[in-house]
């Protein structure tokens, strides 16, 4: 019963209020950056060669292992099951609402991630950059109670309840070779290597995080793009077809109005936005522990991530269900079982490893890239070595017992939590986006005098800024 009304819960708040919120707040942002997240597309490609090097010369996160660590959070199973689950739900027409809300968050993951970089600090102990939502809604709103809010829903929400909910997706993808799998002793050795891969990285530093996201993002990326754009040259002469069908699809409002919460509008728009979770609060705090020469520069790099999730990951996932000649079904055959088996038709039997093996890549990157999320909500909250020692032994345990338990309730809190997360992330930068345009401005102005622009806090008139 509880579970049910969690899931009720659930439903309203990401169908009436997030979706309006987080569409509105896209829109606005993107006419007041005057759409800066394609302005400054080349921009961001090139600032990705800049080395992360602090004033001293001291090596540093760069932007480029930034960018990998909030596209290894974004990328996750939810780019695989997830869009098969939208596709069978809401039709090929959801691909098209979930392109637009890519191209729309991307100004509000300018916004809060610029915001982060400001306001970020500097950790004397690792001499390691950090920040995000929490520092911001301290530093610039004043309200170090609304940052501790915020920190304590991004920890149960990355921490316990997506990462227990990637560890069992990585499980239970060993069911399609190990017959009465759950009933084995199987998801215990599994959830046990888990663990220790987690522990190995976790215990290692930012650095260490930096390092593996920055190789195994691009790796387990690039190859599911490559069977992806295999898909589409195999299936050449049917892409007009597919194109045809995801427009006419978007735009039958008849279908619309019939059931607004089942529509293609309203579930292509709910699984663009909490694929690429721009404006949401959680890659900012990847942003903000980056090394860069201006605030703007990491901005314009987390619109990468927005593109490289939604245009990129999730596309290529359309592609393989809709050129596969396999149908959908809500309840028949969705999720990682519709993926297998169009995957299986496009390629043949073999396509069912890929995909094994991807859920695997793409959901451990996703455990990296949580846990480094809630380390700099743990720490904002009380910066104490023991008190990370025993984080850490916890998210590990939750990783372990993740693999061994569905986790649908947890689901439920955890989509909530991210939900109310949200919410309050959202409200902030409303409030704080000002101060977000006149970095962007600063930016504008340096580029246009020839220079390589360098920030100063002082000259944009902003407080607080400690790093700058």
């Amino acid at each position: 019963m509880l579970n049910e009304i969690l899931g009720k819960v659930n439903d309203w708040m990401y169908t009436y209020l997030l979706l309006f919120l987080l569409v509105g707040t896209g829109i606005y942002f993107t006419i007041r950056t005057r759409c800066v997240q394609l302005r400054f597309l080349k921009e961001s490609f090139h600032v990705l060669k800049e080395k992360g090097q602090d004033k001293n010369g001291k090596k540093q996160v760069s932007s480029f292992q930034a960018l990998m660590i909030s596209t290894a959070s974004r990328v996750g199973t939810g780019n695989i099951a997830g869009i098969a689950t939208a596709i069978a739900a809401g039709g090929a027409g959801a691909v098209f609402w979930m392109w637009i809300m890519a191209i729309i968050g991307g100004a509000s993951a300018f916004i809060e991630s610029t915001l982060a970089q400001v306001y970020k600090v500097k950790d004397s102990d690792k001499d390691e950059f950090r920040g995000g939502p929490s520092y911001y809604m301290e530093k610039a709103l004043g309200k170090r109670s609304v940052g501790i809010l915020f920190a304590i829903l991004l920890i149960i929400c990355f921490a316990y309840g997506f990462n227990g909910l990637q560890s069992f997706n990585m499980s239970s993808s060993l069911e399609y070779y190990i017959p009465g799998y759950s009933k084995t002793i199987y998801p215990v050795i599994v959830g046990a290597v888990l663990a220790i891969g987690t522990a190995l990285v976790i215990f290692g530093g930012v650095h260490r995080i930096g390092f593996i996201t920055s190789v195994l993002v691009p790796v387990m990326a690039g190859s599911y793009l490559l069977i992806g754009l295999y898909t589409i040259i195999v299936n050449i002469s049917e892409l007009p077809h597919v194109f045809s069908m995801i427009l006419s699809q978007a735009f039958d409002f008849q279908a619309f109005a019939g059931g607004m919460a089942g529509s293609a509008v309203v579930i292509g728009i709910k699984r663009g936005l909490f694929s690429n979770e721009a404006g949401m609060g959680s890659a900012p705090n990847a942003s903000a522990s980056a090394a860069v020469s201006h605030p703007a520069k990491q901005g314009m790099v987390q619109v990468l991530s927005v593109f490289i999730d939604t245009l990129l990951i999730c596309s290529a996932t359309a592609m393989m269900l809709l050129l596969s000649g396999v149908e959908g079904k809500t309840g028949v055959l969705d999720g990682i079982p519709f993926v297998q088996k169009a995957v299986s038709a496009n390629v043949g039997n073999w396509g069912i490893h890929f995909i094994t093996l991807s859920i695997f890549a793409f959901a451990f990157s996703s455990l990296i890239g949580n846990y480094y999320y809630a380390e700099s909500n743990i720490l904002f909250i009380k910066n104490n070595k023991k008190l990370l020692f025993v984080f850490r032994i916890t998210c590990i345990l939750a990783v372990f017992f993740g693999a061994q338990a569905d986790f649908s309730m947890m689901w439920n809190i955890a989509d909530i939590t991210m939900g109310c997360m949200a919410t309050v992330n959202i409200i902030v930068i409303l409030i704080l986006g000002n101060k977000a345009i006149r970095v962007l401005k600063d930016y504008e102005k340096q580029k246009k005098e020839g220079k390589d622009p360098v920030f100063s806090a002082k000259d944009a008139g902003i407080d607080n800024a400690d790093c700058w």
